[in-house]
């Protein structure tokens, strides 16, 4: 149970939660639009990506995005609930909090690269970085964060790019041969 004397809220950690869902919110309604417009540009100006890079992006339909979000929720929503069950001492919970904020510069990464818009760069600065800044913050703020260290942005990075792995391989294989 969490405790009554931690200074960390609800609004840390399942604001983890609700940034994420706004988030992808913005990713689920674009990013469709955004393939069938941008891919054939990309493709013929970043030659170096390799052919089933593109043929994933391609063959990314509404379904399996969408499913592969959802998977997505259930592993977001499962560190916040441990960040609010520990009262944000939680590892899982910290290091998804780095995560998101970490994937939040991989999308200003990505629309730096292809020079314009790319799904999740317009609530990256509006949503996700204010968030996780902020929520880092008030763990800091609890005796509960350290100073980022750079191991930190890694396992951030990594748990990031390993749910997102992990969630796509869960929705190509629930709609295989739908």
């Amino acid at each position: 149970m969490r405790s009554e004397t931690n200074a960390v809220t609800g609004a840390v950690t399942w604001g983890l939660l609700a940034a994420w869902a706004v988030h992808d919110t913005e990713e689920v309604v674009m990013v469709q639009r955004w393939l069938r417009t941008r891919l054939p540009e990309l493709r013929g100006r970043l030659p170096g990506v390799p052919e089933p890079v593109w043929r994933g992006l391609a063959g990314m339909d509404r379904r399996r995005f969408g499913t592969a979000v959802a998977a997505m929720g259930v592993v977001v929503a499962a560190a916040a609930a441990d960040g609010w069950r520990t009262g944000g001492r939680s590892a899982v919970y910290r290091t998804a909090l780095n995560g998101f904020g970490a994937h939040g510069l991989v999308h200003l990464a990505q629309a730096a690269a292809v020079r314009g818009y790319t799904p999740g760069s317009a609530t990256t600065p509006l949503v996700v970085l204010p968030f996780t800044l902020w929520a880092r913050a008030r763990l800091r703020r609890a005796g509960l964060l350290r100073p980022t260290r750079p191991r930190d942005v890694v396992q951030g990075l990594a748990f990031a790019a390993a749910a997102t792995a992990g969630t796509h391989a869960i929705a190509h294989r629930l709609l295989r041969g739908r």
